[in-house]
């Protein structure tokens, strides 16, 4: 496997990533293809697109983040990597990052609801309150 436009430390982790998930790059097709959106003028004249085919499972990924074509086939590995892992029942960083979020919303909607009980709540005692004196003095 060729080293990428990234970090020493990126680049061994990506090696055992893929020797741990059985990932051999003669698995992988890879073409590269005309990227779009920010770029300008590079992005139309080269093919910085990196699109990743893993052939055993017909996992497929495309990455045009960066104008670098080697920083796009590093970051595709990786996201091929990713989509892997989340087939293999493995949690992935996504999964653990949605369970957090969702944990987040649900506990500031039980803030939310708890707060708006207890506010009827009070208003309920205090209207009650008002009532009765209200309909002691129609009587008397």
């Amino acid at each position: 496997m060729a080293d990428f436009a990234v970090s020493e430390e990126k680049n061994r982790w990506l090696k055992a990533k893929m020797e741990q998930l059985g990932v051999k790059e003669s698995d992988i097709e890879e073409r590269f293809v005309h990227a779009s959106g920010r770029g300008g003028q590079h992005v139309n004249k080269s093919s910085s697109c990196v699109y990743l085919k893993h052939i055993a499972t017909g996992t497929e990924v495309k990455c045009m983040e960066s104008r670098s074509q080697s920083l796009n086939r590093f970051l595709a590995r990786r996201y091929l990597l990713e989509k892997l892992e989340g087939l293999s029942g493995k949690s992935t960083g996504k999964d653990l990052a949605a369970e957090k979020l969702r944990r987040q919303k649900a506990r500031r909607k039980r803030r939310a609801g708890s707060k708006y009980v207890q506010g009827e709540a009070l208003a309920e005692t205090a209207g009650g309150d008002e009532a009765e004196t209200a309909g002691g003095d129609e009587r008397g």
